[in-house]
């Protein structure tokens, strides 16, 4: 138990949850494992979609729990595409579990929550990743983080005698990044100099360096900065069929491949990406290394996933009291190192086993990043939580139509921001 955060402290939240939420839910989750009939919980379920490092880390975890406590906390790993159905058909049942790894608030259940408010301010946990209501309640925490990085064929590098700005020194800018890149290409005959997921949240990176506030909801409406324009411009320049492949934004072609392929120079993707490369690329050395910044310094980054627990289940308070251990600097520290985690939890220091250099890079361009990032992350929760949605994604679809020369650049911002305007 947190010494801080004392068991009273979170009866009171508990109490009042459950009782308020009595009235519509059935006690319904597991009671076979107590609770439900305000008998002594001893088995309650977590849902969660996780490799065997996630997975693995979180079953650890509920193993050390029982250990010091008794209580079972059984990982149910639903397949990623499952997850949101699941527990959408659960809720619909009055059946959900006591609680869940999510990627994003859902409208179907996002009532029956309990407040992790006391959970996040005791143990430090980033507010900015965090759903937090106008009321000032949190509906969910960050389990982990996840950030957009730039991964360089170091071999490549070294054959054609370039460098690149080692940890602790000045990030190189856009203009000197592909400018390096360029002559690794020339000097090694590579295909292309770099490929970039056709995603969102890897183009949000690269305006918000060129000084970009996105695209951000202000008094009611969303709108952009003058640096926006001549960011867009700068990414279609890359885009010419030699620097950058055509076929990955315009055919949505696999960038992952053509990077492990060896005949890529550079690879603008995210932290996601460190186990897989450490597992399959044995052609070639590669690197993890600082985005470039022009002039700003950020990354976008946010909640890989979210925890959330549900009431209704007659398993509230248990289900609370997992989640505080699991939150306190010790343990979340562990679960860091065993899963790998880009940490969620200010303040403590993790040890990775493996490829620790590229982790420790993570972790210091979020702490380095500009506040445009965490800002436009929770505004981005916010609408989660006012249950906002998209046909698509505007920013990257249109800006696909402004690469394939279907507009100009002027009409693709004013698109985007009337496609987002929709939403409200």
């Amino acid at each position: 138990m947190n010494p801080v955060l004392g068991r009273r402290q979170l009866m009171l939240g508990g109490i009042a949850g459950t009782a308020a939420v009595g009235l519509g839910l059935s006690a319904c989750s597991d009671g076979a494992g107590g609770g439900a009939d305000g008998g002594e919980v001893t088995h309650m379920q977590f849902f969660l979609s996780g490799d065997a490092n996630q997975g693995g880390g979180f079953a650890h975890m509920a193993a050390k729990y029982q250990e010091e406590t008794g209580v079972e906390v059984e990982i149910v790993d639903v397949a990623n595409e499952d997850l949101t159905t699941k527990l959408k058909n659960a809720a619909l049942a009055n059946d959900l579990p006591a609680l869940a790894r999510v990627g994003s608030i859902d409208a179907t259940w996002k009532d029956v929550t309990m407040d992790l408010r006391d959970i996040l301010d005791t143990n430090d946990v980033k507010s900015e990743l965090a759903a937090i209501d106008p009321d000032g309640k949190v509906l969910s925490l960050p389990s982990d983080i996840t950030a957009v990085g730039m991964f360089l064929n170091k071999t490549l590098f070294d054959a054609a005698g370039a460098t690149y700005p080692a940890v602790g020194e000045e990030p190189w800018t856009w203009d000197g990044f592909t400018e390096t890149i360029r002559s690794v290409q020339a000097a090694t005959g590579a295909s292309y100099g770099m490929v970039m997921d056709r995603s969102a949240h890897r183009l949000k990176a690269f305006l918000y360096e060129f000084g970009s506030n996105t695209f951000e909801l202000v008094d009611g409406a969303f709108e952009t900065n003058e640096n926006t324009k001549p960011a867009l411009e700068y990414f279609y320049a890359l885009n010419d069929d030699s620097f950058m492949p055509r076929s990955v934004w315009l055919s949505d072609g696999d960038p992952n491949g053509l990077f492990k392929s060896g005949d890529v120079v550079a690879y603008c993707s995210g932290s996601w990406q460190i186990a897989d490369f450490a597992v399959n690329i044995a052609d070639f050395e590669w690197v993890s290394v600082y985005m470039p910044k022009q002039p700003v310094r950020v990354t976008n980054y946010g909640n890989a996933a979210s925890i959330v627990v549900f009431e209704g289940t007659g398993q509230e308070q248990a289900a609370l009291d997992f989640v505080n251990w699991l939150f306190t600097p010790e343990n979340y520290t562990e679960l860091s190192e065993t899963s790998g985690f880009l940490p969620a939890v200010n303040g403590i220091t993790v040890t990775y086993a493996d490829n620790a250099e590229a982790f420790e890079l993570y972790n210091e361009e979020i702490e380095a990043s500009d506040e445009v990032a965490a800002r436009l992350k929770t505004q981005d929760l916010e609408g989660e939580i006012e249950g906002r949605t998209l046909e698509g994604d505007p920013l990257r679809d249109e800006t696909v139509k402004y690469l394939n020369d279907e507009q100009d650049v002027d009409t693709t911002i004013a698109n985007i921001i009337e496609l987002l305007n929709a939403s409200l």
